[in-house]
């Protein structure tokens, strides 16, 4: 635990004394907006503390290639006013699950040795939507091997013979949780702004809780599984870890590639997106209630 606490203190501060730590996608755009931040600082920031964090952690698998010419990109479509005008992911780093394809030449191995090497020649359909909004491709997040669905005896959670063995960033030895381990930890350890991870059973939901961060699991079908490694077909779903809304507008919609799934579900979007309910006063006057499973709260 020592170890953790005395790497987190390494670059908290960036470009003109932004702080990555907590580091929100609004206070991004700020940031951007304001000349104070570039898309390539951000994401040399974070690849520093990649490089700081992930030998203890080990929840970010691979960085990509492409990623700072991606930010380079995004902040000359900044400077030319040329970039989408209502996206807040444009600049932004985010890892992904490795279980999810992108054609930026990295791996997408479920994190197995079995398929290393696995490059494939597109982006899976949520990758796509989001490059479209100008999103930057940091790199892989780890997870549990084959998602645990392939181990003859169990396994701990966010183990895996490419990566190791995944460290909750609180307390060493910790249970991660579920197979999207290495999304919740990059998130929680601010190695990267927003991350993707994917849920079957579980794993969005728990790990974002065993991690502290802030997560979604969309409806089936809101969200493509096209170039995604699937468990179930029926019931495989991508999600965000953190600043849920703004990517969840990014990335869901009717995808030609999963159109059995998303044709339906894209008729229940509403106009103008999700962040339009994103409301301090939303929850007055609501009744909320706690499931009890197994006797417990």
């Amino acid at each position: 635990m020592w170890i953790i606490v005395s790497v987190l203190v390494i670059t908290t501060k960036g470009h003109d004394d932004f702080s990555i730590e907590e580091a929100t996608i609004e206070s991004i755009q700020r940031a951007f907006a304001e000349d104070k931040l570039t898309s390539l600082q951000l994401v040399d920031l974070y690849l520093n503390r990649i490089q700081n964090l992930n030998p203890v952690l080990r929840s970010a698998l691979e960085i990509n290639p492409h990623a700072r010419v991606q930010a380079e990109e995004a902040d000359r479509q900044r400077r030319s006013n040329s970039h989408h005008p209502r996206s807040f992911l444009h600049g932004v780093p985010m890892l992904l699950k490795d279980t999810i394809a992108t054609d930026d030449k990295m791996n997408t191995t479920a994190i197995s040795y079995a398929l290393l090497g696995s490059v494939v020649g597109r982006d899976a359909g949520v990758v796509e939507k989001r490059r479209n909004v100008g999103a930057v491709i940091l790199g892989k997040a780890s997870l549990t091997e084959w998602y645990s669905f392939r181990a003859l005896a169990k396994i701990p959670n966010g183990r895996c013979a490419r990566g190791g063995q995944a460290q909750n960033p609180y307390v060493a030895r910790a249970d991660p949780c579920r197979s999207s381990s290495g999304s919740a930890i990059s998130v929680a350890a601010n190695m990267v702004t927003v991350s993707l991870g994917s849920e079957t059973h579980g794993s969005i939901l728990c790990p974002a809780d065993y991690n502290s961060v802030v997560r979604l699991k969309p409806t089936v079908g809101l969200t493509s599984r096209a170039g995604v490694v699937p468990i179930s077909s029926r019931q495989d779903t991508i999600g965000t870890v953190a600043d849920a809304v703004h990517l969840l507008d990014a990335i869901v919609g009717f995808d030609p590639g999963d159109s059995e799934a998303t044709s339906e579900a894209a008729q229940f979007i509403p106009d103008g997106g999700y962040k339009q309910f994103l409301n301090e006063d939303g929850i007055i006057g609501k009744d909320w209630g706690l499931l009890e499973q197994e006797g417990r709260v």
